[in-house]
């Protein structure tokens, strides 16, 4: 129940297990199709390229940036936790000129900086930003920093690896330009992929460099020589089969329950553990109107030493928690409800553990009423 990975489902494990076949098999080409279809129907992007990299979250980041960004091109990048701070750094070795548009940890991104960053002169040839931001459970206006870079020419890069359904992912409404995610948090698959969807725009832009990306693994154009299928796929790289099942799976297994129904239970999961920490005792960093469901960033009570706690959930519990990053180190814990860990059972295990881990220390929460909070939450 930390930031990721999530449990994965039982449906899902049995999945990976299945015979391990040939990249370019007649049948696993099939699979990709339906993967693919399935991928643009998660991201709410009919007429986006969708494809899966064969490798986690962060792939998704590196590709967008080094593939849309040129030596000398302007990159304005949001940073409001840790993964805007990897998206300069990253821009910066692709040889761009950043504008790192700043907001404090535990906040959402500022439209008002960034529109006047956007603004300052020099044509900004991309907007980057986390629309999840995982290190501060925050959620960012997606819709409204895209608008922001249509007005203003730029195209937009929307890192989604922890919103991706947990909450509505929608390329095609925000008119996003590359929208990435990873497979081990709302998906409940293993690490390892990260499903990216490219507009038209991007796709354009793309082809149009002067110079070659300074990546190749993850070269846009070599890499839908494969996965574009237009022709007959041409080899690039032995994908990851088994991966795929369990991706396959989880996609089956999220349009099963409903997109709508997945949020609903995220949302309920969320509003019963928050519920239960503050009878607990225990306050949230995120206001609520910018809280994320699937990842819930708690204070550490005055004198509590935090990686006793964590540690504690895991020797005697079995049960992980994140901890906190950057500034926020030593001051939160990030508890996650992705997935097949949004459930009832894991909202009572997290506030049963954390009780005992924090009366271990002297802390005056009362479990019982705790648990009472959420699930009388759960019933209204």
């Amino acid at each position: 129940m930390g930031p990721g990975p999530s449990d994965v489902s039982p449906r899902v494990l049995a999945a990976l297990s299945r015979p391990t076949i040939g990249h370019l098999d007649p049948a696993f080409q099939d699979l990709m199709e339906e993967i693919k279809a399935g991928l643009a129907r998660l991201f709410h992007a009919p007429d986006h390229a969708c494809v899966p990299l064969p490798a986690p979250g962060t792939a998704g980041m590196e590709a967008a940036i080094m593939n849309l960004l040129e030596p000398g091109d302007l990159a304005v990048i949001c940073v409001n936790g840790v993964f805007g701070t990897r998206m300069v750094d990253m821009a910066g070795r692709a040889g761009a000129e950043v504008i790192a548009v700043e907001d404090a940890w535990g906040t959402p991104v500022s439209l008002d900086k960034v529109e006047a960053a956007l603004s300052g002169g020099r044509q900004a040839k991309v907007l980057a930003f986390v629309h999840a931001e995982t290190s501060t459970g925050v959620r960012s206006d997606a819709a409204g920093l895209c608008a922001l870079a249509r007005r203003h020419g730029a195209l937009s890069i929307v890192d989604c690896v922890t919103s991706l359904g947990g909450v509505p992912v929608d390329a095609a409404a925000w008119d996003a330009d590359v929208v990435y995610s990873g497979t081990q948090k709302c998906l409940s698959a293993p690490p390892g992929l990260s499903p990216v969807a490219l507009s038209r725009r991007a796709v354009a832009a793309i082809a149009a460099r002067k110079e070659k990306p300074r990546n190749w693994l993850y070269d846009i154009g070599l890499l839908m020589s494969y996965w574009g299928g237009e022709g007959g796929r041409t080899y690039h790289h032995t994908a990851p089969i088994n991966a795929l099942y369990g991706l396959h799976e989880s996609l089956v297994a999220f349009f099963e329950e409903g997109e709508q129904a997945v949020f609903v239970r995220h949302a309920r999961m969320h509003e019963s553990l928050v519920a239960g920490l503050e009878a607990l005792g225990l306050e949230m960093l995120a206001a609520p109107e910018h809280r994320l469901p699937q990842l819930n960033t708690v204070k550490v009570p005055e004198g509590i030493d935090e990686a006793k706690v964590r540690a504690h959930l895991l020797e005697r519990w079995d049960l992980e928690i994140g901890a906190g990053l950057g500034p926020l180190k030593g001051k939160v814990w990030r508890i996650g409800l992705m997935g097949a860990s949004a459930s009832p059972w894991h909202v009572r295990l997290c506030l049963t553990a954390l009780a005992e881990a924090l009366a271990a220390q002297g802390f005056a929460g009362a479990r019982d009423a705790a648990l009472a909070a959420a699930d009388a939450r759960l019933a209204a």
